[in-house]
């Protein structure tokens, strides 16, 4: 798999290389795959049944008033009888789950980190709309060989950087070793430039440091579904705390925002494309979003997190969210429409970033080129099992909280000793 995923993104560079575009990465065949035929009737083929209004549940609350009023003009003139709204959240999965135990749930969401299993009880199968043999992680949200959820894009992660901070503070090279990085932030810190904007308070962004890094450190892609296999999956030298290890002492040398109780998701993407923070760690999806808010496309960067000495890295290449659809929605034909859309004709995952989902699609973020350039080896990312799910769910673990104890703890021990016997006790 590490091999098909390898020549997968070879390809994808050369064809970027090639068109001088920027966008994503993904790939594949430049040919586009024969669909299988379809079992029922595609709603992109009958327009008379696309009508009625649907609701879209995002997490793309910079959107809002902006890119998604353009989208549900597009749709509606592909559609004349159908109309989307969208309703953005902040912290989507815990929404979303909210909504599923009290049957609120949209027309169309991402879908949240329930079970596979679980999937039948809320979604629609998506396989008639055609897609199955012409996109990649079909499987990721898939139960008893039906797809509940099809994914808006691929992503990896890495170190996202302001090129002119980097030269400011006298940083000639990337860094390709863990203590190169060290000092690369201690230069940026001396030239009075914040290194790494952790946006500590807004939790979910600090997912790396628990999830793609440990990963990576592992070179395991089924590391999270091994954790039913202990009683303490958290520990000083496994790789959820040397991952967690690296921003600890980031903070302990002063190498995040000066107050991490304070951050702000939205600011922080404007003070990392003026230049006051240097990097963050988080996919390629966030590199247009920098681009935009204050600085040229050709002013971001971006390479693999030299995690420990070595000088190779490991780094996973992990589907976003998927798009779902409510079984029991009153427009589901609609539904089903938008979903396609999206993959095929609303152009979010360039405007995102992602690599895209559609193998015959090119990837266009030349960011990405770079990053190929220092030669990571690829992990696909494989679905999470439904029982360390359930267990995670049971356990109420939220990996991300675990990074904020942690990193603020005088005695990180004792956090992994709390949440380590939160998942034993789960267990039993």
């Amino acid at each position: 798999m590490k091999k098909i995923v390898k020549v997968l993104f070879v390809g994808i560079m050369v064809a970027s290389a090639l068109t001088g575009c920027g966008g994503n990465k993904d790939a594949g065949s430049t040919s586009s795959p024969t669909a299988t035929a379809s079992p029922m009737v595609s709603p992109a083929a009958t327009t008379d049944k696309i009508s009625g209004t649907i609701t879209f549940l995002t997490n793309r609350t910079d959107m809002v008033d902006k890119e998604y009023v353009d989208y549900a003009k597009r749709f509606n003139e592909k559609y004349p009888n159908a109309h989307v709204k969208f309703e953005a959240v902040t912290d989507h999965d815990k929404n979303i789950k909210l909504r599923l135990s009290t049957n609120q749930l949209p027309d169309v969401s991402l879908v949240p980190t329930i079970p596979n299993s679980d999937l039948p009880k809320y979604f629609a199968p998506l396989d008639d709309l055609g897609l199955n043999d012409k996109i990649y992680f079909k499987d990721y949200k898939a139960q008893d060989g039906k797809v509940y959820g099809i994914s808006a894009g691929a992503t990896t992660t890495g170190i996202v950087y302001n090129k002119k901070a980097f030269a400011d503070a006298g940083i000639t090279s990337i860094p390709k070793t863990l203590d190169e990085f060290y000092a690369a932030a201690e230069k940026l810190k001396a030239k009075g430039i914040v290194p790494l904007a952790s946006n500590f308070k807004d939790q979910w962004p600090l997912y790396p440091w628990i999830s793609e890094l440990p990963i990576s450190m592992a070179n395991n892609a089924n590391l999270n579904n091994e954790r039913v296999n202990t009683d303490t999956p958290y520990t000083m030298d496994s790789p959820y705390g040397k991952g967690m290890s690296i921003i600890r002492t980031m903070k302990d040398k002063g190498y995040l925002e000066p107050d991490v109780n304070s951050t702000n998701w939205e600011q922080s993407k404007k003070d990392v494309a003026s230049g006051k923070f240097a990097m963050y760690l988080l996919g390629n999806w966030v590199i247009p979003q920098v681009a935009s808010s204050g600085t040229t496309s050709d002013n971001v960067g971006f390479f693999p997190m030299p995690y420990d000495n070595s000088g190779k890295v490991n780094v996973l290449l992990a589907p976003d969210w998927g798009y779902g659809v409510n079984k029991d929605g009153k427009n589901i034909e609609t539904a089903k429409a938008f979903v396609k859309w999206m993959i095929e004709d609303s152009g979010y995952d360039d405007f995102a970033g992602f690599i895209p989902v559609l193998k015959a699609k090119k990837a266009n973020v030349p960011q990405l080129t770079e990053f190929n350039s220092y030669n990571p080896t690829y992990i696909e990312a494989v679905a999470d099992s439904a029982e360390a799910t359930d267990r995670n769910n049971k356990a109420q673990i939220t990996k991300e909280a675990i990074v904020q104890e942690f990193v603020l703890s005088k005695d990180p021990q004792k956090i992994l000793d709390k949440y380590n016997d939160q998942w034993k006790k789960a267990k039993k």
